[in-house]
């Protein structure tokens, strides 16, 4: 089947972010992304996919947790395969939510948040103010003396996105950011989302659609590790207003493009 492309629908006007050409990640012993291509800019990208697409092997590759075994990857203008003494300035610039991310429990969510902005090198005098920056855009302000494992799983999650953005980073990658999070804090995650998008680029992966659609300018859909789709939300909802499986248009356009893709068209 051959994938839609993002070029299809706007023209380029920047220099891309992320850039993928090619690109093989191994997770363990398995391929779990083969052959990807990926062009993202300045805005907000939804990942989609089912169980086992390599959304997450992607987004730990992005995040250079892993090596790519093959092809090539840049981020932010770096070889991602470059060393690790070329990837520290990048690493500066990049935040990254895992889907399940470590943390002392003992910490509080002020010191949490300090200890991930030290971690990525943002200066010392800077540090207080940009870790209130982010405890406040997450809506843990009245929680921020609170340690950490009396949290509920919804603000935990939200310590762990304000970790993620202490740095202002121009490249921000968020694995399952709305587990746990309930619809009202769904809806100012996206809101979120939006103003986080005007000045960087924003991967989020998820299985939600619907969060996709409200939040995101642009849908990347993967399987097997393979490129299916990427486009705007209203390519997608276009897609599924003519049949499929699913609760709204972008459900539908979802489930036929997985069922296209599965069976080779």
């Amino acid at each position: 089947m051959r994938a839609i492309s993002a070029e299809e629908v706007r023209p380029r006007l920047h220099a891309w972010d992320v850039e993928a050409v090619g690109l093989r990640v191994r997770a363990g012993r398995h391929l779990a992304v083969n052959g990807l291509d990926l062009r993202l800019g300045t805005g907000v990208h939804g990942l989609l996919g089912p169980n086992g697409a390599g959304k997450t092997t992607l987004m730990r590759a992005l995040a250079t947790v892993v090596a790519p075994a093959g092809g090539t990857l840049s981020l932010l203008g770096t070889d991602a395969t470059a060393g690790a003494g070329a990837l520290r300035g990048m690493r500066r610039r990049l935040g990254y939510l895992p889907q399940q991310f470590g943390y002392y429990p003992k910490f509080t969510v002020r010191e949490y948040v300090e200890y991930m902005a030290w971690m990525r090198e943002v200066p010392r005098a800077e540090t207080p103010d940009a870790a209130q920056r982010a405890i406040d855009r997450v809506g843990l302000t009245g929680r921020a003396g609170a340690r950490l494992r009396t949290l509920s799983g919804g603000m935990l999650r939200r310590a762990g996105i304000a970790q993620a953005i202490v740095n202002d980073p121009a490249l921000l990658l968020l694995d399952e950011p709305t587990v746990g999070l309930d619809p009202e804090q769904r809806v100012e995650f996206r809101e979120l989302l939006r103003d986080l998008g005007t000045g960087a680029c924003v991967l989020v992966s998820t299985h939600l659609v619907e969060d996709v659609v409200a939040a995101c300018t642009d849908v990347v859909m993967i399987n097997e590790g393979t490129h299916v789709f990427q486009g705007t939300p209203a390519d997608l909802t276009r897609l599924g207003e003519s049949g499929g499986t699913g609760d709204s248009p972008a459900e539908r356009g979802y489930s036929r493009l997985l069922a296209r893709h599965r069976e080779g068209r």
